[in-house]
């Protein structure tokens, strides 16, 4: 691991400190030098991401080979919103290591625009068809400089209200140099061969399979639908039939297909144009490869049907559909009934359940309100904001401040937070507000100067944390340090001797639930060209008693992250199917029992709490509570 490096003709010297890390891929640590420019440095093969994977090792040794020729020949002219190198970067012995890059703050990656919850959050369509606009015009204009992009993906594009950037350019295809890395999801099929269930690069990118990969992200963007085209599970009658879900693409087993389950919390493809219809068909279905018809994006406008609600892109409404009446309030399915004890037309944006009792905050008419419909604050709807309830109090952080909203009192307290990335690092439980302020966890039960505990020490700016009635869980990961801890949410102390190190390549997200004795970390990650979802049953202690890992959006408990909650040993998982309860057998975990019954009330867009009376089901306009039987 080096611990320096030398920027520029000039060898200017910098030091790689965790705390100016501001990014961190499958193959690069990035950092901040001076606010509006960054450092990405490759991991060397002995970095402690790659340790256990030699794989990744030899990938990492070859990149970085490689890069000693291709840095320096990189192409001029191309599009501004390609962020490629500015300088290079070297080691003491002289080997390039990195680069610095224009540094894009305050942008989301392209895959947040495909969630439910984030584009429901404040994003209009309008804003995101220019977004896609844009993102077509900087392909066009890269491919007329001979440069391909090769492993076009959803994390390495950048949207900043309407502009788009496109990162991670060194990995790109131009003259002798070709692209040797590619993402499962966004790889051309034709380019591709099977091999032990594992999807290889057997050809080399081109123009064509660039304008393949913007048709996944179009797909998926539009529709909201998490692996675009081949998003959905599949399930043939005919068993022989199944594959891999990772190997569908090179069986172009898609959403059009009749034996694939369309993913409920996602928009149907009837919704898009005819043309975008077509083409998308055409290009998934029937290996057509040219790039999208511009025309078809320049006439994309959404519309609202005032009949049924369905957002389309068509004349007409794909899907006029009876909607239940506001009056019915009370629906039986089997052994699963739900009884609806709140609605609006506004949104449901959190929910969390304290002291046995449900507490949610919903915006409606330009306003922040709480269960009781108290206003907590006037504010349009902000996708960026973080929010979180103690007990009456309601917090709202976006950035590096937090706003706290006390019952009663007409001016919130703000708190300065570290943020990761654009997170702001605070939660809250039925006692206390907690956040990371200054590279320290702090406590409060009394907002005001002077009136918060330091719990202990942390990564200032590289922290996520969360927090449960008794304990909280968190890590801090920047460079080449990773850590993960738990802390007493009454106490002093942190316990950093967690032997836990769950992250392997980008961090896409994460969450945390705490259960009677137990915590369960789930995270997502990519590397390697798959995006992988891990779980881990951690004791109070730190010892991981459990854990599984899937291959994201497979249909299983694990496939979607979220929408989970955990009660005394077991975890309760909304699916598309039901739900299901998930314990730990030996050190794995799997599913106990199904309540297929429940598919009525829940999908993988919904979220799963238990109150005193019993399970609440929260969506975006509604919350029901069920009765299992």
């Amino acid at each position: 691991m080096i611990s320096e490096v030398f920027i520029g003709p000039a060898k200017k010297r910098f030091r790689l400190d965790p705390d100016k890390s501001v990014g961190k891929g499958g193959e690069a640590d990035v950092y901040d030098i001076d606010g509006g420019t960054a450092l990405k440095i490759f991991k060397p093969p002995d970095h402690p991401d790659y340790i256990g994977l030699p794989h990744e090792q030899n990938g990492a040794r070859e990149r970085i080979a490689e890069h000693q020729r291709k840095l320096p020949a990189f192409p001029s002219g191309l599009p501004e919103e390609v962020i490629v190198p500015k300088e290079l970067a070297y080691d003491r012995n002289g080997t390039v290591v990195g680069y610095t890059m224009v540094f894009v703050k305050g942008a989301e990656v392209l895959l947040r625009y495909s969630e439910v919850n984030f584009r429901e959050s404040g994003i209009p369509d309008d804003v995101v068809a220019d977004v896609c606009r844009n993102l077509y015009s900087i392909f066009h204009s890269s491919h007329k400089k001979g440069y391909v992009f090769g492993d076009a993906n959803d994390l390495n594009i950048l949207v900043k209200g309407k502009e788009v950037y496109v990162i991670d350019a060194d990995s790109g295809q131009f003259g002798q140099f070709l692209c040797r890395v590619f993402t499962e999801r966004f790889v051309d099929p034709l380019l591709c061969a099977l091999h032990q269930d594992r999807i290889l690069l057997s050809k080399p990118h081109n123009e064509m399979s660039d304008w393949y990969a913007f048709a996944v992200m179009l797909m998926q963007t539009l529709l909201c639908i998490s692996g675009g085209p081949y998003g959905g599970v599949y399930k043939p009658k005919n068993q022989s039939k199944k594959v891999a879900h990772n190997v569908r693409p090179l069986h172009r087993i898609t959403v059009f297909h009749p034996e694939v389950r369309y993913p409920r919390p996602s928009r149907h493809f009837s919704v898009l144009s005819d043309g975008l219809l077509q083409y998308f068909f055409d290009v998934f279905e029937k290996d057509y490869r040219m790039p999208i018809p511009r025309q078809l994006l320049d006439d994309l406008r959404w519309t609202t049907c005032n009949t049924c609600g369905t957002i389309h892109a068509r004349n007409v409404c794909p899907k006029c559909k009876v909607i239940i009446p506001q009056a019915v309030t009370a629906v039986s399915t089997g052994t699963v009934s739900g009884e609806r004890i709140f609605r609006t037309e506004g949104q449901v944006i959190f929910a969390v359940s304290q002291g046995g009792s449900l507490k949610w905050l919903y915006h409606h008419d330009k306003e922040y309100r709480r269960e009781d419909g108290s206003v907590v604050a006037a504010s349009a709807l902000d996708p960026y904001a973080r929010f979180r309830i103690r007990s009456a109090d309601t917090v709202i952080a976006n950035g590096n401040t937090a706003s706290v909203f006390t019952a009663g009192e007409q001016t919130p307290q703000t708190i300065a937070v570290d943020a990761l990335g654009s997170l702001p690092a605070v939660d809250a439980n039925e006692r206390n507000v907690f956040w990371v302020g200054n590279g320290q966890i702090k406590r409060t039960s009394k907002l005001g100067v002077g009136f918060h505990e330091i719990v202990g020490d942390v990564l200032r700016q590289q922290t996520l944390f969360w927090v449960g009635p008794r304990v909280g869980f968190g890590f801090y990961r920047a460079g080449g340090l990773s850590q993960c801890f738990i802390f007493n949410t009454e106490r002093k102390g942190i316990n950093s001797n967690l032997t836990l190190r769950p992250f392997k390549g980008q961090l896409i997200d994460s969450t945390c639930l705490f259960g009677k004795d137990m915590i369960w970390f789930i995270i997502s990650s990519r590397m390697g060209g798959q995006t992988i979802n891990s779980c881990f049953l951690i004791r109070y202690d730190g010892t991981v008693e459990a854990q599984a890992e899937t291959e994201a959006d497979d249909g299983s408990w694990l496939g979607k992250i979220r929408g989970k909650c955990a009660i005394n040993d077991f975890l309760l998982v909304a699916t598309d199917d039901g739900i299901v309860r998930v314990k730990s057998f030996g050190n794995t975990l799997a599913v106990e029992k199904e309540f297929p019954d429940a598919a009525r009330f829940v999908h993988t867009g919904r979220h799963l709490f238990v109150d005193k009376i019993g399970l609440m089901v929260v969506g975006t306009h509604e919350i029901w509570r069920l009765t299992i039987r």
